[in-house]
């Protein structure tokens, strides 16, 4: 069902991560995920969602029987895909044809041939036969109620290669009533320039609605679908995070973003784009992606700032070195600690971390020394926001923050004859007085100690129970004595309702794993409110 309520028809963002997007390599949608995705999409506003080709898998076939009862789409209308009739035949007679109809979906995509080599060779029939399979099918939709694109396939190389071929597609679409056609980069070869003088000319010379569709091999959807749109295209096709066959699509987010924040055009409803960031993440969670953290716009970096002479000029007006206040596409600003920190770095960090430093320089001066002395020892603060935490507390409180005090540790691997390895670590602790000895197995040094500080300390802490490790990071810093190393061991945990990250350096892994685990025990303490003890 749709309820649409979005910005007039004058102009287009067509989302096909559900169809397009879905080729990439390594992600395989169910059709539960698939409405998950739609729902997302819909809730971003986007004027069109492509569900995919029914009557070609089963899977898509259902996706569209299940969307027209499960979802009530808001801002978009749903799309099928599928291909013009074939060579010979009657569009009224092609079951691939009539499967598109079955879906119930509003509007179609139909693929095109607009390059005379694979018209002759792929689909083995003469150009003029083409174009007739081209009006034929788009008049049938039509005639049977159906809004109709057309994607021509490979239309630039096509172009490049007869141009007045690839126009007589473009017009035999427009004529037959397709309300856009879209000029597909297929192979993802051509760059802003290019793309730009072919739209304007295919534009001025067809009189028809031009969209566009670009893939990213160059590097250039994005800067290639804008160029379109500068050559002026209508219609502007892309996915999700960029998701897509080979290197993947034009992205949705930056180019929305680029056409609400710098083109000023109203593309999304009102209010919509402040929830970019959050579908971004949210579809990369169900595709199970991590979502990638220096995409414009969205990712966790895309208003990062490390460099001292950033935070300063930021401490005075953010807009000095970010392009757009992050909080219109529901980012945030962060500030990165690390050796190349100075005072403003320090005071902005505090302040987001609710952390007052007031106007003590003495105390902020600490601070950065103390950070550029750690991170000449291997740590690195920018990726552990709660050990840096845990140090900007120290100084300004003038303690540490101490729940428990460490009288030793040990962990032992054992190699068995059959081959098997045992993992036993002992933990000899003090906690609000007592003195307590745990030991526990694991299934590795680093997982025994874990389990045996949580013995130690839960019946004492119980809000520990909650914690749990979700990642697990090591890397070997540049050797410094011979063949000795350094290592960094980053740990992420979560208690369900948030995540923190906490680092720990030494000369062995179990060494470095071991002062990353109690800083996150010490946070996580911390974010539960417990008041230290020592």
């Amino acid at each position: 069902m749709t309820e649409t309520s979005t910005p007039d028809d004058s102009f287009h963002v067509f989302d096909t991560t559900l169809r397009d997007g879905a080729q990439r390599e390594g992600i395989n949608l169910t059709v539960a995920d698939k409405l998950t995705i739609a729902r997302h999409l819909d809730d971003f506003g986007v004027g069109f969602i492509e569900g995919g080709w029914p009557g070609a898998n089963p899977r898509d076939t259902e996706f569209f029987a299940r969307a027209q009862q499960e979802i009530t789409f808001r801002h978009a209308q749903l799309v099928a895909f599928g291909a013009t009739r074939r060579a010979g035949a009657k569009a009224a007679d092609d079951p691939q044809v009539n499967a598109l109809l079955e879906s119930g979906a509003p509007v179609i995509t139909l693929v095109a041939k607009s390059h005379d080599r694979h018209v002759e060779l792929a689909l083995r029939t003469t150009l003029e036969e083409n174009l007739e399979m081209v009006r034929d099918t788009v008049s049938y939709l039509r005639s049977q109620g159906r809004r109709v694109f057309v994607d021509c396939e490979h239309f630039f190389d096509g172009y490049r290669a007869n141009p007045e071929y690839a126009k007589s597609v473009v017009r035999a679409a427009a004529e037959a009533g397709a309300d856009v056609v879209v000029l597909c980069d297929t192979n993802g070869g051509m760059l802003p320039a290019q793309i730009q003088a072919v739209v304007a000319t295919v534009a001025a010379d067809t009189g028809a609605r031009l969209g566009i569709h670009a893939q990213d091999d160059t590097g250039c959807a994005v800067a290639n679908t804008l160029a379109a749109v500068d050559a002026g295209a209508t219609h502007v096709q892309c996915t999700a995070n960029g998701y897509g066959e080979r290197v993947g699509n034009a992205n949705l987010f930056p180019v929305v973003g680029a056409l609400e924040l710098k083109y000023g055009k109203r593309v999304l409803p009102e209010g919509a784009l402040r929830e970019m960031t959050r579908v971004s993440h949210a579809i990369a969670e169900v595709v199970n992606l991590t979502p990638a953290t220096h995409q414009p716009y969205v990712g966790v970096s895309a208003f990062a700032h490390k460099a001292g002479l950033h935070a300063s000029a930021i401490k005075v007006d953010p807009d000095l070195y970010q392009h757009i206040d992050p909080d219109l596409v529901g980012n945030r600003i962060r500030m990165l600690v690390s050796d190349m920190a100075g005072r403003a770095s320090i005071e902005l960090k505090g302040k987001e971390l609710g952390v007052d430093l007031g106007d003590d320089r003495a105390l902020v001066g600490r601070v950065v020394e103390r950070v550029k002395e750690r991170e000449l020892q291997g740590y690195t603060y920018e990726a552990a926001d709660a050990s840096f935490e845990l140090l900007l507390r120290e100084e300004a409180e003038g303690r540490a923050r101490r729940y428990f005090r460490v009288e030793s540790w040990r962990a032992i691997v054992e190699d068995r004859p059959d081959g098997t390895h045992a993992n036993e670590a002992t933990v000899k602790l003090w906690a609000k007085g007592e003195r307590h000895v745990a030991t526990a197995e694991g299934n590795g040094p680093v997982n025994a100690l874990d389990r045996a500080l949580r013995v130690g300390l839960e019946r004492i802490y119980p809000q520990l129970a909650k914690l749990e490790l979700v990642d697990y990071k090591v890397r070997i810093l540049e050797g410094k004595h011979g063949t000795s190393s350094t290592t960094r061991v980053l740990i992420s945990t979560s208690d369900g309702t948030g995540e923190w990250s906490t680092v720990g350096v030494a000369e062995n892994v179990i060494a470095a794993s071991w002062g990353a685990l109690q800083d996150a025990y010490t946070y996580g303490l911390l974010r539960a409110g417990v008041e230290p003890v020592e």
